[in-house]
């Protein structure tokens, strides 16, 4: 069930990730981790804690459109929950092919069964059945071990003990009494700019809702213009993801773009990004939105864990 998924993701932060065939495993300080959906949503993380990691996601078919002597200065990260998915299938088997530095995330499947196969560098993440975009503790964590990020596995342990989910229920039911009938956009700086896109994540995925997200001060020269109808504007809820350690322009822009919201016809949410640490700052906020997630399925009488588009999508590609 969702609410044990959400109850018992502090425990995630206790996993310590072992990395098999470990001595085929090169130094790297540049990254590339290939993934989709779920699977990827935890490398963004990195560039909050220390925008100086160079880590990208690709979450495409095949290789990032890089020279090849970049990519081969790189550590590729095909990183799937399922193991099966075939995005960062196909671009494990063009980084095998050319030779390129390999490793693999998953809890089973096709790409695991491969990384055996040929002795690549892998991770086994736990399987407890929940759906990859609830799985952040566990990717976070293996992902800092193939990095070789000892300090963050050391500073994210503690988030086992920090994090309190029931904290944050009666806010997550709330807002989504809030959200009903309403499309959500979710706003952040770019410093924060990964949180923004988790929210929208959850609520798409577990909400079942149409949500969307973007950053400021980008928005402001042009998304803001786009409210100017009021029966439009009045179906649109904005979530502000305020952080007083923002730029101070960002800070001042986050305010005065909420009250032009309001006054044509939008209704605000603005939500404090806290924490004893960067970490705490981060999946607070997302303890917070899974919570939201959740109740606005039970609003809309959804299972908040049912995936049967995709899966139907994922029938009708294989047609």
């Amino acid at each position: 069930m969702m609410t044990q998924a959400i109850k018992n993701f502090p425990k995630q932060f206790l996993f310590e990730p072992e990395i098999k065939n470990a001595d085929k495993l090169s130094h790297f300080n540049k990254f590339i981790v290939c993934g989709i959906g779920g699977s990827a949503l935890a490398a963004e993380f990195f560039k909050i804690y220390n925008p100086h990691l160079d880590i990208n996601t690709h979450r495409d078919y095949g290789l990032p459109n890089l020279p090849e002597k970049e990519l081969r200065e790189r550590l590729i990260i095909a990183s799937s929950y399922s193991g099966n998915t075939e995005e960062p299938i196909s671009s494990f088997k063009e980084a095998l092919e050319k030779k390129f530095s390999l490793s693999v995330i998953a809890v089973g499947g096709k790409l695991l069964e491969i990384a055996r196969e040929n002795e690549i560098p892998y991770i086994t993440i736990p399987d407890t059945g929940i759906q990859p975009h609830c799985a952040l503790g566990f990717s976070l964590r293996a992902i800092a071990k193939l990095m070789g990020e000892e300090t963050i596995l050391q500073e994210t342990q503690t988030l086992s003990t920090s994090l309190i989910p029931d904290k944050y229920e009666a806010q997550g039911k709330a807002l989504a009494e809030i959200l009903k009938n309403k499309i959500s956009i979710i706003y952040a700086s770019n410093k924060n700019m990964a949180i923004a896109y988790n929210w929208k994540i959850k609520l798409n995925e577990a909400g079942k809702i149409p949500s969307f997200y973007n950053v400021i001060p980008e928005s402001n020269h042009n998304e803001i213009n786009g409210f100017e109808v009021p029966e439009l504007a009045r179906k649109f809820h904005a979530i502000f993801l305020k952080d007083h350690r923002d730029h101070p322009q960002v800070v001042k822009r986050m305010g005065i773009t909420e009250k032009i919201y309001k006054e044509k016809g939008v209704t605000t949410t603005a939500l404090e990004l806290s924490g004893a640490s960067i970490w705490d700052k981060i999946f607070s906020s997302l303890l917070l939105a899974d919570w939201t997630a959740h109740y606005l399925a039970d609003e809309y009488g959804i299972d908040s864990e049912s995936v049967s588009t995709v899966e139907n999508l994922k029938k009708l590609l294989n047609t």
